[in-house]
């Protein structure tokens, strides 16, 4: 039987204590050990995102076992939303793992069930434990960010017709390659005008044009320059995980564990109507993990200002409202804070500096521009 969810008398709103830390990261370690134990990835992902998501550190180097009723029950005063966070958690902690045991699956299905919590992605983790991919890759479609996608509600992207669905291309489209071209006038500094020179470094082909992103996956672009992330893989792990906690909407969480199974596992081919796999992004760098820990507790923090909502669905805003804005007024208007200094030590980059580029990007970018290429100060490690 799952725990009832407190009566507003009796929810616990403030944030967690030590103690209550520590419990939760034993139940949800607990959870996702595949032998007992958690592998190194893991054991730095749970440490990482505790200590980013609440300011307490644990350790998980040895714990004490903690069941899922057990779980259940230490976190009996805490809402559905609380109690759905800690599932993604968990779910994160188990989708670093390949394989991916059944028990494990079985575990997190536990723990959700007795917290009363209904995440459709868990049947992903259980198609990845199968083996079933491609039908994982479907579910994707079916349970997460993209499962309510209507091409009437999706004006923001501003094309000339209706895409078919969300992750669908536009490079036909010259009315929209025109208005992003058009962004190139603004004044230096402005949203619109670092938008353009992300896109001219790399080698980007604008919306509308062969060769593009999908409309809809062109916006993750703006989030880069307005969060400060560069644009090698890593740093799209940090942007996803930025994009990901800001959205109150349980379901944005696929879009990090689709980030996380193409650029760690490869439990996805493809993502995103471009993103191809590229493994071993996580478990190569501790860092990494911390950066991407941190993404998520910049995320956490932002606000609409304009609409007075903790929530921002970032793929969803029309940033050409906002182009002509200073790109510090449009931080502040979303409430972006600074990154951590343990990210910036772990290696997190923007993307005009050192190392908020790939090797690849800079060949694609000399490649499109010739002998009038510029960087705007990005460059490779």
């Amino acid at each position: 039987m799952p725990v009832p969810l407190p009566s507003a008398d009796e929810v616990l709103l403030e944030p967690p204590s030590a103690e209550e830390t520590r419990t939760t990261a034993r139940g949800i370690a607990t959870a996702v050990a595949g032998t007992g134990r958690l592998t190194n990835l893991q054991r730095a992902l749970l440490e990482g995102v505790f200590e980013s998501m609440t300011g307490h550190r644990v350790d998980l180097t040895d714990f004490e076992p903690l069941d899922a009723a057990g779980l259940a029950r230490h976190m009996a005063r805490r809402n559905e939303m609380f109690r759905a966070r800690c599932v993604q958690v968990m779910l994160l902690g188990a989708l670093v793992l390949r394989p991916l045991p059944e028990d494990v699956v079985d575990r997190v299905t536990e723990v959700a069930s007795q917290l009363g919590v209904d995440d459709r992605l868990i049947g992903v983790a259980r198609r990845f434990a199968d083996g079933a991919l491609g039908l994982a890759g479907v579910d994707f479609e079916r349970n997460g960010y993209t499962a309510d996608w209507h091409a009437d509600d999706a004006t923001f992207l501003h094309t000339s017709s209706e895409l078919r669905d969300a992750w669908e291309s536009a490079v036909a489209d010259a009315p929209l390659a025109a208005r992003w071209r058009a962004l190139e006038s603004l004044p230096a500094g402005s949203l619109g005008r670092r938008i353009t020179e992300l896109y001219r470094a790399r080698g980007f082909a604008y919306p509308g044009l062969p060769g593009s992103a999908p409309p809809l996956l062109a916006q993750h672009d703006w989030v880069h320059v307005v969060a400060d992330y560069g644009t090698t893989v890593e740093a799209e792990l940090e942007v996803f995980a930025f994009i990901a906690r800001a959205n109150d909407d349980m379901r944005a969480f696929s879009l990090l564990a689709m980030v996380v199974s193409l650029f760690e596992t490869g439990y996805l081919r493809t993502g995103a109507g471009l993103f191809e796999s590229d493994t071993g992004h996580l478990s190569a760098d501790s860092g990494v993990v911390l950066r991407m820990a941190d993404a998520m507790r910049r995320g956490a923090l932002c606000h609409d200002e304009r609409r007075g909502s903790d929530s921002v669905d970032f793929l969803a805003v029309d940033w050409f409202a906002l182009a002509d804005l200073p790109v510090g007024e449009v931080r502040r208007l979303y409430g972006v804070p600074p990154k951590s200094p343990a990210a910036l030590a772990a290696g997190s980059a923007g993307p005009w500096e050192r190392g908020g580029i790939s090797e690849f990007q800079v060949r694609a970018g000399k490649a499109a521009a010739g002998d009038t290429y510029d960087a705007f100060g990005a460059s490779v490690r």
